[in-house]
């Protein structure tokens, strides 16, 4: 894991900003000394020197020469990605189009088509995901298409992403908030389909660092507080593993690496634990120098000999060495109990194996000749030009279906044959019957998981055997889009949804063309589609549906003028909306009408809502959000639709911090575990009520077999009220765990 350090201010003067520029550059060029060819020093210096005069006079936000960001995201790429000498020479002129007066007229008469081409393409995607807009939705279909058709545009991009993240901290609040959220909602996942754990898990860091910040430092602390005493036990866990391995002749690594924070923290909130009971912390990682040939073999030997010396937690075994991931991912995981009743993950990889889980796409196609899997990014990449061919999916709508069907894990199912399919995680057997075969999947009525009788609906999980049962009279439905994942079969039923459309339309048209031919005038375009404006309907099609359905009767066309052989539809009647006052923020217990939000630097007063999904108090990291209709509602930074929001809608997120204001109470809650125990119930009201004077809105304990939980509402000013309630709580004898409710919807 990498270490996240905040970079000195930039204080340099002329001459040791040039020194530091060709200090990097030659740096860039050791790292390539092993894949430079005659003439390629030749090109990467032409690269450099034109890159250089372009970006001469821009500077980033740090104050750093503009260069050194292309400089680092060629080396990223060389480096980190494994990627080589043309990829270099894209990265270092990837801003030259889009920001200098450079063409790619000018990059082809240099350096040729297919770096132009390239450098064409991460210019379209620099229009689309961009540090100051948020259009990434409304055009990812453009970068998706890219990355078909050269994956090493997507490469780079995710390379001058991850310096833009390590680099982030000169950046304004709200501008670290977006770009962290559309990292962490896109980018990561991205890098974790094309195979790079590495660069993921930093992704995942690097947002965490800025959405996170409190909880980011804190286990950031505690890893650094307990590394001599890791450090000790993996030595102790490792010494007879080194020694069985040395003594059966296996020419190997062994080492440990502690788990990436933001993974720490996720198995906290899953688990419901703290950092100390985070049972794997770190992982054991055992490289094998191996042939191809026999790779397989040892690595199960391997893992029988760790299983020898360690007993193995049998449901925590994963065999990516029989069945890769679909990037290409290969190793045996396993979770084994070690000294003093610690789990340990061990993961075992070979040299060829390794490579590709840490350079992914790039040390695929390395080694793609005569392996098992060389098409699996290529059925991927045909699987997203499948997609992309759905013109009629909204943007946002696009993305979030590109992110459950391609980015996801992934689940291994078989056909009654056995033959092997892939699926994301989630999918149902509808998903499965549309992978077999379009047809297929229209007419599914139900299907058979492991001999048994299922509903088209039914989740598969991993090593499922299917068999799908049809019946011509069958057809999709609108339901099906409920429980579908897969880009392909929400396609392809809404493509049948639209073909039924069309046919019941039909009856529509039919009934429009006898009213016009009432009125004397005939079915031209430009009366159709004053029509459907005048019922503002998007489309004909919709029209001439909604006619068929009777939802319009076309009463209306008595009050269209007829001019000729055209229609006018009347002008519409002018209706004052009376706008309800957007909701201010008092909830219970305010003794006056105050408000508790400012913006930017300036101490104007706004009305909001408090957003359900999250709960905010003062003292949570917030932002603003612009709905449509219900004026701004305030999200924690740490919500769990706060990603999305950000990704999508980014020109609609407001800076937002909380005024002081010690008069007014919000309802949050927190809930309780521990051990049951007489008295325990007037400890905690005793505690809360009296001691501590916060009023509480609802209480509920349950006990179960001498364990207690308790979910306890309450009215508290802000989060540092919040915080010295939970430490209170904590205090008190047989108290196990106190958290804030995260996502629960609390009444008002």
């Amino acid at each position: 894991m990498k270490t996240i350090e905040q970079k000195p201010k930039y204080n340099l003067n002329e001459e040791e900003e040039k020194k530091l520029i060709v200090r990097e550059y030659r740096s860039l060029l050791r790292l390539l000394k092993d894949k430079l060819k005659p003439g390629d020093k030749d090109l990467i210096r032409r690269a450099f020197e034109m890159a250089a005069e372009a970006h001469s006079s821009m500077r980033r936000k740090s104050g750093e020469p503009y260069i050194l960001h292309p400089i680092a995201v060629a080396k990223i790429c060389v480096e980190e990605i494994g990627l080589g000498v043309r990829s270099t020479i894209c990265a270092l002129l990837h801003d030259t189009v889009e920001d200098t007066d450079v063409t790619l007229q000018d990059i082809e008469k240099e350096f040729g088509s297919e770096i132009s081409r390239i450098v064409d393409g991460l210019t379209k995607i620099s229009n689309v995901i961009d540090t100051t807009t948020s259009q990434q939705a409304d055009n990812f279909k453009k970068i998706l298409l890219t990355l078909t058709d050269d994956p090493r545009v997507i490469l780079i991009k995710l390379a001058d992403r991850l310096n833009n993240m390590r680099t982030m901290d000169s950046m304004k609040r709200e501008k670290q908030l977006k770009i962290s959220s559309e990292t962490v909602y896109i980018f990561a996942p991205l890098a974790h389909r094309m195979g790079l754990y590495g660069v993921k898990t930093e992704f995942e860091d690097l947002a965490m660092k800025y959405l996170e910040p409190d909880i980011y430092k804190d286990i950031a602390r505690r890893l650094a507080e307990s590394r001599r005493e890791r450090t000790r036990y993996i030595n102790e866990f490792i010494k007879p593993i080194r020694e069985k391995l040395e003594k059966n002749h296996f020419n190997f690594e062994i080492y440990g690496r502690p788990k990436n924070i933001h993974s720490i923290w996720n198995k906290m909130k899953k688990k419901q634990v703290s950092f100390e009971e985070v049972y794997d912390l770190f992982a054991i990682r055992i490289i094998l120098d191996s042939s191809q040939e026999k790779e397989k073999e040892e690595c199960w030997k391997v893992y029988s000999l760790i299983t020898d010396e360690y007993t193995p937690s049998i449901e925590r075994l994963r065999d990516w060495v029989s069945n890769p991931k679909a990037n290409g991912y290969e190793a045996l995981h396993t979770t084994v109990m070690g000294p003093r009743g610690k789990w340990v993950e061990v993961q075992i990889r070979t040299k060829r194996m390794n490579e590709i889980a840490e350079k992914g796409l790039a040390a695929h196609w390395k080694y793609k000749e005569g392996t098992a899997n060389e098409n699996r990014f290529d059925k991927w990449f045909q699987q997203i030009r499948e997609s992309l061919n759905n013109e009629d999916l909204d943007s946002v709508n696009f993305l979030q279906d590109f992110k459950t069907s391609f980015l996801t894990e992934e689940i291994y199912v078989y056909t009654p044959k056995s033959d092997i399919k892939m699926l994301p995680a989630g999918s149902s057997a509808l998903d499965f019957a549309f992978a077999i075969h379009s047809a297929i999947g229209a007419k599914t009525i139900g299907a058979k998981v492991n001999h048994k009788l299922v509903p088209i609906s039914h989740k598969l999980s991993s090593g499922d055997q299917i068999e799908i049962i049809t019946s011509n009279k069958q057809n999709p439905s609108e339901d099906w889009l409920k429980f579908v994942v897969t880009a392909k079969a929400k396609n392809k039923v809404k493509e049948a949804l639209k073909e039924e459309k069309k046919k019941v339309a039909d009856e529509g048209k039919y009934t429009l063309q006898r009213k016009l031919e009432g009125l004397g005038v005939t079915m031209y375009q430009g009366n159709i589609e004053a029509i459907a404006q005048f019922y503002k309907l998007q489309s004909n099609l919709e029209l001439f549906y909604q006619i068929a359905i009777k939802n319009i009767d076309l009463k209306e066309l008595k009050d269209f003028k007829v001019f000729g052989d055209r229609l006018e539809a009347p002008q519409p009647v002018k209706i004052t909306e009376v706008k309800p006052d957007i909701p201010h923020t008092a909830p219970a217990h305010s003794p006056k009408d105050a408000e508790l939000i400012i913006f930017g630097e300036s101490s104007d007063k706004i009305m909001y809502n408090l957003a359900n999904c999250c709960k905010p108090i003062p003292g949570d990291d917030v932002f603003g959000f612009v709905t449509t209709g219900k004026g701004l509602t305030i999200h924690r930074t740490n919500c769990p639709n706060a990603a999305k929001l950000m990704a999508n809608y980014g020109h609609r997120i407001v800076k937002t911090k909380w005024a002081k204001n010690k008069e007014i109470s919000f309802l949050t809650g927190v809930r309780i575990i521990g051990i049951d125990d007489v008295g325990m119930v007037s400890k905690i009201t005793n505690l809360i009520s009296g001691e501590l004077k916060i009023n509480i809105a609802a209480l509920t304990i349950e006990a179960t077999e001498g364990v207690f939980e308790g979910n306890i509402k309450v009215f508290v000013h802000d989060k540092e009220e919040l915080d010295v309630l939970v430490n209170r709580l904590l205090e008190v004898g047989g108290i196990e765990s106190v958290e804030r409710f995260d996502t629960e919807d609390l009444p008002k």
